[in-house]
């Protein structure tokens, strides 16, 4: 299987707090990523980084074999949500989606209305997002993010505000993503949530990885473990 993204003894500080500490990971393609612990543990702070959005410190993060902040900017087939998704307030979820596609226009007006679809919404509601419930606005934030149909995406906590027929819809969209061969990075405080579409597990605490375990769900009596904090 070919490796995704690779971390390589990333260090990111602020100050003198490490947020990231001598971080080193493998990221197959194809697979569900987990990435778990409580806040403060690193989590975001990777994402960010993976996506550029962050200067590391020391180490290197190559994503489809480019280096990140050296042979490229940031990954350039990857949709994102990182913590609470950004949209302006006075414009529809599709109005929405079509300035952000502006951007880089390769996409039409159907594919937007067609991602809109796949996350449960109705592309030609009039209904301005400023109205719209947290797990609306979380819908409308994983339709950006796989309106461009890219090959890695990367997701920080997709499930909040979801009621659990929201939770239930959005892990099967997430399972039919992995079928059409995505890469997903997922982080979630829900065990369950973890347990049921990830592939592997990253268990992270104060910026370090204390575990990986393969072939999941957590709990599982097949799953191989490897901890690193020593235990």
């Amino acid at each position: 299987m070919k490796n995704k993204i690779e971390i390589r003894h990333v260090t990111k500080k602020f100050k003198e707090y490490r947020a990231l500490d001598d971080v080193s990971l493998i990221f197959e393609e194809g697979k569900i990523h987990g990435i778990v612990g409580r806040n403060g543990s690193g989590k975001t702070v990777l994402f960010k980084c993976i996506c550029g959005f962050l200067k590391l410190d020391e180490g290197e993060i190559l994503v489809d074999g480019k280096r990140i902040g050296k042979e490229i900017e940031a990954p350039r087939d990857v949709g994102v949500i990182i913590e609470s998704p950004g949209f302006l307030p006075g414009y529809s979820g599709f109005q929405n989606l079509n300035f952000l596609a502006g951007i880089r226009n390769k996409i039409s007006r159907e594919d937007i209305m067609e991602a809109i679809r796949f996350v449960g919404l109705d592309p030609k509601s009039r209904k301005h997002v400023g109205k719209y419930s947290m797990g609306m606005r979380q819908r409308l934030g994983l339709a950006q993010a796989i309106m461009e149909d890219p090959s890695l995406l990367i997701l920080d906590e997709p499930m909040n505000g979801l009621d659990h027929q929201g939770v239930s819809d959005i892990r099967k969209l997430l399972l039919d993503l992995k079928e059409q061969g995505k890469t997903i990075l997922l982080a979630s405080h829900s065990r369950e949530d973890i347990a049921v579409l990830c592939d592997t597990v990253t268990e992270m605490d104060h910026g370090k990885i204390m575990a990986e375990i393969k072939n999941t769900g957590i709990g599982d009596d097949n799953c191989e473990e490897k901890r690193t904090d020593g235990q």
